[in-house]
């Protein structure tokens, strides 16, 4: 019957909810907001159907402005902005555009394309100043994030630009250079994160093809490693074991080879805290500390592996024997192997519809404009306003000078109120639904394998697609239980996101103890989670099982666990190490090619991309994806295995071996886990 009927209600309506916050987010938001830089009307520059079509790049007025710390303040710069079609590429004033325009009309065409569409050729500098049609000013820039910027160049060590160190501003003044950089500078600090996604997505635009192909290869990797271990896991094992030791050999090498050849560079000195935070993470690549700290880093993991190894051999000996086991389950029910690819899908739709609904919450809203004081001495600085009719307002006559300029989107009704809890139910639901897709993963697979052991005459007592009917009885009986389960795990998990995101605000006004205590409740909320996570797991399997609540399966799987200690250190942590290396093995060995192939370093095979701004970007990419492909699959072994074992304590308890109450145990297996001292004196006597 169906069990945890009212956490199942509860899930569903949390779905809707869902469903409709989304809709509603779709309505009202409008990424185009996120991906292009917007003018001091609020209008996109780039935008398909709009004036703006062919003006993709913003153009500040007075870039100079930039330098106030309304900058940071107010994250706009107070000058006037408008999308151009291309950046200035001469020093060219107002003044001198007039004197050039009575000799020939076509300076006009070119400084008219940076001024807006009202501005005339016979305005008096002051009158310019007044109605802020045009710059004052213009110099040789070039496009950077869809923005003008000066284009800077060094000449005999200066800098200069457009060999000038000095040019003139437009209002009867002279400025150098530096403070052109300066105040480039004081948009770059705004800038530099969206700098790092950018060439991120350059680099992933550029590698897309070759990531997928290295996420093919890892996951046929994988599915040719779990057919092996069926016929040779014990071979397979020290396979596992000398490419690890050889992968992570490898990693000790190349960072011993990166360290000596740093050791001629004499910025390599430097430590990291010499150069501070870098959004180019690649000045990291060129310290020694940087090469050192990894190759200690691969040192104590290559130590700790081989002490492993000396120390759990016996067990390991036992952990392959389950592995065999579990591969006859496998090999009987083989769709389990494809069912990861459906785990797959079933995450990366949830994935997706997080992102698209928290993209389109970020950019709901409508246009917000805020008074803007270049000078920085108005009292009715940041305050809403209107642009139509500002000049006309008593603010424009208070604060001369001052601009109504776009400043963010957002607004005053009640939906847009209550967008920071829309983002927080938004991330919620997220963590309930992935903790549930997993938990309904585990629960049908363990469903499988239990349906494979309690078969007394293995395969003809099997039913026919155990994997599917497990699905679908997890589904329609016990979804309210896995949605119970998952939802303790969600909670847990957002008790550690508050609890980083306060640390995070707080972090100036920590002393050391309240530092400690963040520390502890990290720990805590960690080993918590995960001792919900490892009894969930088996409280799943005594769903599939025998079909009842969470709370009597927890509480069975507790009880069971406790009378069978040592299956946490046999089937759980030496099995799992096991299966940890072999998902190593996938990873790094996907991981050496991909750093070879993205560094140039592997031209035999295919030439590599040569235009990447991060090669880590997809070696990172393509380590990671192929280390949770490789997870995905072992898990499946883990999950057998574990399965087995908690059908086999049930069953020792169950039946005694007389014809009957015979084992449903291979007497193999029996034998050997009867030896190896797995179940209590008491059970065997």
């Amino acid at each position: 019957s169906c069990t945890d009927v009212l956490c199942c209600m509860i899930f569903l309506l949390c779905i809707v909810g869902y469903i409709v916050l989304g809709l509603v987010a779709w309505v009202h938001g409008d990424p185009r907001r996120a991906a292009y830089p917007t003018d001091s009307q609020g209008h996109f520059c780039g935008q398909k159907g709009t004036p703006n079509e062919n003006k993709t790049i913003l153009f500040y007025f007075n870039l100079l402005r930039c330098t106030s710390p309304s900058v940071l303040l107010n994250l706009q710069c107070p000058t006037t902005q408008i999308c151009v079609s291309k950046c200035p590429e001469k020093f060219l004033t107002y003044v001198e555009m007039q004197l050039l325009y009575t000799k020939d009309k076509s300076h006009w065409e070119d400084y008219r394309q940076f001024c807006k569409t009202t501005a005339k050729p016979v305005k008096s500098l002051t009158q310019l100043l007044l109605d802020d049609d045009c710059p004052t000013a213009i110099f040789p820039s070039k496009p950077f994030l869809q923005r003008c910027f000066p284009d800077f160049s060094t000449k005999n060590g200066t800098l200069t630009i457009g060999s000038k160190m000095v040019f003139q501003d437009g209002n009867g003044g002279t400025r150098s250079v530096i403070e052109l950089r300066d105040a480039a500078n004081g948009i770059n600090k705004l800038l530099d994160a969206k700098s790092l996604g950018l060439k991120v997505f350059e680099d992933y635009a550029t590698t897309w093809y070759w990531i997928l192909i290295g996420l093919t290869i890892a996951m046929v990797l994988s599915w040719i490693f779990l057919i092996l271990l069926r016929f040779i896991a014990g071979c397979l094992f020290w396979v596992f074991m000398i490419g690890v030791i050889g992968i992570i050999g490898y990693g000790i090498w190349h960072c011993y080879q990166q360290y000596t050849n740093l050791q001629a560079h004499p910025s390599s000195v430097l430590t990291i805290y010499d150069i501070g935070i870098q959004t180019n993470i690649s000045m990291y690549f060129e310290l020694q500390q940087t090469w050192f700290t990894f190759m200690i880093i691969l040192c104590i993991i290559e130590v700790i592996v081989i002490l492993m190894l000396i120390f759990l051999r016996n067990r390991i000996r036992v952990a392959i024997i389950l592995l065999k086991e579990g591969s006859k389950a496998i090999g009987y029910v083989p769709s389990t192997l494809v069912y990861p690819a459906l785990t797959f899908i079933l995450l990366s739709i949830c994935i997706c519809y997080w992102v698209v609904t928290a993209v389109f919450l970020a950019t709901s809203g409508v246009p917000v404009y805020k008074v803007i004081a270049p000078e920085g001495h108005c009292i009715h600085e940041n305050q809403t306003c209107d642009p139509e009719i500002f000049n006309t307002t008593e603010i424009a006559k208070a604060c001369p000078g001052a601009l109504c300029n776009f400043a963010f989107y957002g607004g005053k009704s009640l939906y847009h109120q209550y967008i920071p809890t829309f983002h927080v139910y938004n991330l919620f639901v997220f963590l309930w639904l992935i903790n549930f897709v997993v938990a309904l993963g585990q629960c049908a697979l363990a469903g499988a394998f239990a349906t494979y052991y309690w078969a007394m005459k293995k395969p003809d007592d099997i039913p026919r697609y155990p994997l599917f009917t497990a699905f679908g009885r997890a589904i329609r009986y016990h979804t309210g239980s896995l949605a119970f389960g998952s939802l303790i795990i969600a909670l847990i998990q957002m008790f550690k996101i508050v609890l980083e995101y306060l640390d995070h605000r707080l972090k100036r006004t920590q002393n050391t103890l309240s530092k400690f205590l963040q520390c502890c409740l990290r720990c805590c909320f960690w080993c918590l989670e995960n001792a919900i996570k490892f009894l969930n797991r088996n409280a799943y399997i005594m769903i599939a099982i025998y079909g009842r609540n969470f709370c009597r399966s927890a509480k069975d799987a507790f009880n069971l666990l406790m009378r069978n200690v040592l299956k946490v250190a046999v089937t759980d942590e030496v099995t799992y190490f096991v299966l940890f290396l072999g998902k190593i093995l996938v990873a790094g060995s996907i991981g050496v090619l991909a750093f070879l192939f993205f560094t140039q370093r592997l031209p035999v095979i295919a030439q590599g991309p040569a235009s990447l701004n991060y090669y880590w970007v997809p070696l990172l990419t393509v380590i990671l994806g192929s280390y949770l492909i490789a997870h995905g699959f072992f898990s499946v072994y883990a999950m057998c295995v574990e399965t087995i074992f908690i059908c086999f304590c049930e069953d020792l308890e169950r039946n005694d071996g007389s014809t009957e109450k015979p084992y449903f145990i291979t007497p193999n297996l029996h034998g050997i886990l009867i030896k190896k001292q797995l179940v209590p004196q008491k059970q065997k006597e």
